[in-house]
């Protein structure tokens, strides 16, 4: 099985680079997951507002938000978001804040 490895503990994903426990994700994680499986060299302010969203979201809410919900309460349009999360808010974004894969339409 696919695994990162970060602060010396192995992190198992499956085969399309999502957490297998999104319970173990880290802040660290997630800047090894943007870099190893997104190839996002550095997260910005941007791409962490979009991340803690997501993930606060997924935790209240059992489930990814929607993607007009993420642009209302992050203030940046869709455009910009595909432009920090290059492979979309349901693939990449989620990915990177330790979502499991979405089932529908992020």
């Amino acid at each position: 099985m696919p695994h990162i490895d970060v602060d010396g503990k192995r992190f198992e994903l499956n085969e399309e680079g999502f957490l297998v426990h999104p319970e173990e994700w880290t802040e660290a994680v997630a800047v090894t997951l943007a870099q190893a499986e997104e190839g996002i060299e550095r997260l910005t302010a941007e791409h962490w507002a979009v991340i803690k969203f997501i993930r606060g979201y997924f935790l209240e809410n059992n489930l990814a938000p929607m993607v007009r919900k993420v642009c209302q309460t992050t203030g940046l349009p869709l455009r910009q978001i595909y432009e920090l999360f290059p492979s979309g808010p349901a693939k990449g974004a989620c990915k990177v804040a330790g979502l499991p894969k979405p089932d529908g339409c992020v």
